[in-house]
């Protein structure tokens, strides 16, 4: 009796593990949420890869070798630090070779994430026992491992649900001939649960490849098929944005948008969480008129093929604007370290300036910036429409291609660089000066304020954001 006692007693508090999957992108939001939940009463041990963890030290020295270490002294936040192989050496260059480093997720990764959640559980036991398991619904092993533990299992997707909606429905799109077939059809897809319609050129990228052999396919089968064994699914959007898509996924799984995942003050980070030593413009910044600053960056992850990037910079050249280029030293290949064109950052060295890598929100939120030219990440997406900034959209790689649509076509806050066809300088040129001047500028500024209230409302106590997490962590609680 008294064991039962002492069992329901530990049970009232959920302690998780929390894994982030090993990309920029996925850190930033995992960071925000463990947080989140830690000031809800969670107790949380969170896991970076040894890479992951190696290259935010690097970036950041005074991190010290637990990034967590502030918010728990300044906020009393139980929030434990661990760190993990991810099967590949710390020198391996993962940004060159992309392929083999998606390999080592898919196939080694998870004997790593085995044995650390093994030894979390079995040292937590008699304090505060694991409960879930919390992991990017990418990763391919999270349902078997619970299982294994005899833990529950949370899915945490850090991409538009409708971009879930498209890989939960991938054998759909399979068997109605829109996907991994001899002739793919190219017509409208309307069949989907809770997608009025999509064109086939803006689903991912994964899903509009015809090679479904490629190891990052591996990944997304895989992936998806452990997440129908997860007990939740969290999601970094909001109810309002996508209010169809999330209703058709709720009635087949427990579905919470809990976005956007931001910290408390949006653009103070407390914990490091950038792969690169942020360049701060404010001063240059401070010297330019409200609204008159174009912001240009792809992204932590995907590349930029030379030709394209010289073409933006010659359009960046011709469109005579202010802007802050993010301009990454791996940008088109850790081979090529100067891609710009010769003489390109002398000729603009008055109306511009070409940084290595910043704290986006901090720029974004600047009142000097105008426009974003970005690749649509979808954390960029959420920042960029949070600081009322409209967007001129150059996708890439995987979900941007669905992000720009959601921009573009369906809430109208953005335009249409190019469809996957050459860019040239003249239409780079010619949209930029349509974000940033006059009568169309004055259009995208009021429908992306518009849409960023929704964002703020579904945030306030009583929006649908923070009622999402209520009933997450109340369901939890129940299943525990």
């Amino acid at each position: 009796m008294a064991d039962s006692v002492h069992n329901t007693h530990h049970q009232k508090r959920p302690h998780a593990i929390f894994i982030a999957y090993p990309l920029q992108g996925h850190v930033i939001p995992s960071v925000h949420l463990a947080i989140k939940l830690a000031s809800r009463g969670f107790k949380i041990t969170f896991i970076n890869t040894h890479s992951i963890h190696h290259q935010t030290s690097k970036a950041q020295p005074d991190s010290g070798s637990d990034p967590f270490a502030y918010v728990r002294e300044s906020s009393g936040l139980d929030i434990d630090y661990a760190t993990v192989s991810d099967g590949l050496p710390l020198e391996f260059d993962r940004s060159l070779n992309h392929d083999q480093f998606m390999a080592s997720l898919l196939h080694v990764f998870s004997a790593h994430a085995e044995e650390v959640v093994g030894r979390v559980v079995k040292f937590s036991a008699d304090t505060t026992p694991v409960t879930c398991i919390i992991a990017d619904t990418f990763f391919v092993w999270p349902s078997k491992i619970a299982k294994k533990f005899g833990l529950l299992y949370v899915s945490f997707w850090t991409e538009p649900a409708l971009v879930f909606t498209l890989y939960y429905h991938l054998d759909l799109l399979r068997k109605n001939g829109h996907f991994a077939c001899q002739d793919v059809r190219e017509d409208t897809i309307d069949y989907v649960p809770g997608v009025r319609a999509i064109e086939p050129k803006d689903m991912t990228s994964f899903l509009q490849e015809t090679d479904t052999t490629s190891v990052c396919h591996h990944i997304i089968f895989n992936a998806f098929k452990d997440a129908r064994g997860a007990h939740f699914h969290l999601c970094n959007t909001v109810q309002e944005i996508e209010a169809e898509t999330i209703s058709a996924l709720q009635s087949k799984t427990p579905f919470y948008a809990i976005g956007p995942i931001f910290p408390s003050k949006f653009n103070k980070n407390i914990v490091a969480t950038s792969l690169w030593s942020e360049s701060d413009c404010t001063q240059w910044l401070n010297t330019r008129p409200q609204g008159s600053v174009l912001y240009v960056s792809f992204g932590s992850y995907a590349h930029v093929s030379k030709k394209d990037l010289i073409e933006i910079a010659n359009g960046l050249l011709l469109s005579k604007v202010n802007f802050v280029w993010v301009l990454r030293p791996d940008i088109v290949s850790s081979n090529d370290t100067e891609p710009l064109p010769a003489g390109f950052r002398e000729q603009v060295k008055d109306r511009a300036i070409v940084i290595p890598w910043c704290s986006q929100k901090a720029v974004l939120a600047h009142p000097a910036i105008g426009g974003f030219l970005t690749h649509c990440g979808w954390n960029s997406t959420l920042e960029s429409i949070w600081c009322s900034v409209p967007m001129l959209c150059f996708p890439l790689l995987t979900d941007q291609f669905t992000n720009r649509k959601l921009v573009v076509d369906d809430w109208k806050i953005g335009i249409n660089l190019c469809d996957r066809r050459a860019v040239s300088k003249e239409e780079v040129s010619e949209k930029i000066n349509r974000l940033m001047d006059g009568k169309s500028r004055d259009e995208y500024r009021k429908a992306v304020v518009k849409v960023k209230k929704t964002l703020e409302d579904a945030s306030t106590p009583n929006g649908s954001s923070e009622k999402n997490m209520d009933n997450f962590i109340k369901a939890l609680k129940a299943k525990m």
